[in-house]
């Protein structure tokens, strides 16, 4: 029997084998591949980007392909292409079986497509007649032309086309392109360092491509020149300094609006709709962006970190998103200081710990187990032991000042009164509340009362919203809907809302999430936009993040500020000092009615002596105005 199963694979190999020869055979006598139909392809159209009312604010296009003989490009690029994606290109036949028969043993051993071994020849026929989706029947054929392509092409010729047509990232195909996108300069001016770059991409450019990921691009250029190193194209001395050099890429981006929520958006609808789709299907796709809001937010931000720059270190980054509350539509979003020289969109990716931010949720637990905002509690120094381990917390200001209400603790951010009201009104409630609003503690210890988890601006955003949308949890999003050019409905965004808190009891912490914005704008006015706001400012340990995430009636914006490898600002920086005036002055630039938060139906306002708790006078110097259930006539 299995004699018999072996005589008939091996019968099947042989007809595959010789159908294959015939075939290359007939080709080598009738030539019918013909590189030509690249040279007259056609771009289609390009997908545009629309902002909330429907006026284009960008758009994903191919870069223009610009056919370079191979006479114009430098050795040391086709050099650098050979040594990243085939070796033995100019004394094989087409295929690499050497490369096929390890791909082989590797897939058999992962018993999945792991590892190809694609020569030059076998891309370009690839390019020429075939998708990227990986299959063995696909890479029998794509074998087998590439056979027929060698009969008919000279290596010259093969390496001309592939140079002008492969696909570079980010729209771009051949190396003329790429080229004039990257360092504003023709192929015939690229330098030895900038020829691995080109290479490095080809293997998967949305991981190497230098507009988004230029550290993964050093570390694959480098592989690159090492190989070039190995095959003498390259002394040790050329080597060394290429690999010194820097990956850059010019501004292109530079004054282009949104940036980084534009390329948010691309790696979001390449992954829906494929590349060829979004770059020449003329797809319509309807964003949330709000145009005079998002350049108000550039232009408020550029001028801010000057300042921060100046005093601090150039390399400090943040992030600014505003979201419309009542939907949670994105409506202006910063993701770093400079697009071209650093695609990492912070405002959704950069998760680090929201320090005091955290707090309104453990007050928003101590009133559903029936405390009340006039309540007292004790600053004072204490420590908590668990096992062998102790913690004695402290203030920013390293000082305790006593008794004071729950309204005032909150208003002021003290830590004791956090952490004591965290420890008395159920850890694993305020966790679960945390979880209501999406974000995701992995501890109920102490420590999460001073916001040791870790989130991104959007997601502090979206959690801070809650306060000024009577307790709704919204999720945030950016993209409406996707048409194709006739008009069909590709994608909809479907929102999703719920209930976390009560309204009488989510308005009480509002109220007091306004005290502290009041009181500045006594002294101020003139900074402040005109309607009601809450927010709370946050500083994690060492001051190695700074937060400001507040809400007017219209809008909630997160504003973050930190090094992207986590070191301090240093001693004397602190949320108020260093977002809040970024989040005062966006919101006073933009346009936002005069409006006022409204309160639940059952509440009533009383002032209390910030101090005692005692009901008192407004013209009391610790007066504060906090919400409480009205009284039974």
């Amino acid at each position: 029997m299995i004699s018999r199963l072996l005589f008939i694979l091996f019968l099947g190999t042989t007809l595959l084998i010789s159908a294959g020869l015939g075939i290359v055979f007939y080709a080598s006598e009738h030539p019918w591949v013909d590189f030509s139909v690249l040279e007259h392809y056609n771009p289609g159209k390009p997908s545009i980007l629309l902002d909330d009312q429907g006026n284009e604010w960008g758009r994903y296009e191919l870069d223009k392909r610009q056919v370079r003989k191979l006479s114009q490009i430098p050795p040391c690029v086709i050099q650098a292409f050979v040594a990243a994606e085939d070796w033995q290109f100019f004394s094989h036949g087409g295929l690499s079986y050497k490369g096929i028969i390890r791909s082989s043993l590797v897939n058999l051993v992962n018993l999945r497509k792991a590892q190809g071994a694609s020569t030059i020849t076998q891309q370009l026929v690839r390019l020429l007649f075939f998708e990227n989706r990986k299959s063995y029947l696909r890479k029998i054929k794509e074998q087998i032309l590439a056979l027929v392509v060698e009969k008919q092409f000279t290596k010259e010729q093969i390496l001309e086309t592939y140079l002008n047509h492969i696909y570079l990232g980010a729209g771009i195909y051949g190396v003329e392109a790429a080229c004039q996108r990257f360092w504003g300069k023709p192929v015939t001016a690229c330098t030895l360092d900038e020829a691995a770059v080109l290479a490095s991409i080809v293997r998967y450019p949305r991981k190497y491509c230098p507009l988004y990921h230029p550290e993964s691009t050093i570390h694959r250029r480098n592989l690159i020149l090492k190989n070039m190193t190995s095959l003498g194209y390259i002394s040790q001395k050329d080597y060394e300094e290429a690999r010194a050099k820097p990956v850059t890429c010019i501004a292109a981006q530079q004054g282009i609006l949104g940036s980084h929520l534009k390329e948010s958006l691309r790696l979001f609808l390449e992954e829906s709709f494929g590349k060829k789709q979004l770059y020449t299907g003329g797809l319509r796709i309807q964003t949330t962006l709000n145009s005079a809001m998002q350049r108000t937010a550039e232009r408020v931000f550029k001028e801010h970190f000057k300042n921060l720059h100046a005093e601090h270190s150039p390399q400090l980054e943040g992030a600014l998103v505003c979201i419309e509350g009542s939907t949670g539509a994105i409506k202006a979003l910063v993701g770093g200081c400079n697009f071209s020289s650093s695609q990492f969109n912070r405002a959704f990716n950069a998760r680090r710990q929201i320090g005091s931010t955290f707090k309104p949720l453990v007050y928003a637990q101590a009133l559903k187990i029936g405390k009340s905002f006039s309540d007292v509690d004790i600053d004072e120094p204490f420590t908590l032991t668990q096992g062998s381990q102790e913690w004695s917390p402290t203030n920013a200001s390293r000082k305790f000042k006593g008794q004071m209400t729950l309204a005032s603790a909150l208003s002021s951010s003290n830590n004791i009164i956090a952490i004591k009201t965290f420890l008395s009104s159920g850890p694993e409630e305020i966790v679960n509340l945390a979880k209501a609003c999406e974000l995701m503690p992995t501890h109920a210890f102490p420590s999460l009362a001073l916001g040791c988890l870790e989130a991104s601006p959007l997601e502090t955003a979206a959690m801070m919203n809650i306060f000024a949308q009577k307790g709704t949890y919204i999720k945030p999003f950016s993209l409406l809907w996707v048409k194709d050019e006739w008009g069909t409905k590709l994608y909809k965004t479907t929102t999703t809302k719920r209930q976390v808190l009560p309204p009488v009891l989510n308005d009480q912490i509002a109220k007091v999430l306004t005290s502290r914005i009041e009181r500045a704008r006594q002294q101020t006015p003139e900074l402040f936009p005109l309607c009601d706001a809450l927010g709370k400012s946050g500083t994690t340990n060492d001051a190695r993040t700074c937060w400001f995430v507040g809400a007017t009636p219209r809008y909630t914006t997160a504003v973050y500020i930190g090094f992207d490898d986590n070191r301090s600002l240093g001693k004397y920086a602190f949320g108020s000092r260093t977002a809040f005036p970024l989040w005062r002055s966006f919101n006073q630039a933009i346009d936002q009615p005069n409006e006022s938060f409204t309160y639940d139906s059952h509440l009533e306002e009383i002032p209390i002596n910030g101090i005692t708790g005692a009901p008192c006078d407004q013209n009391d110097p610790q007066a504060m105005t906090i919400l409480v259930p009205k009284r039974p006539n």
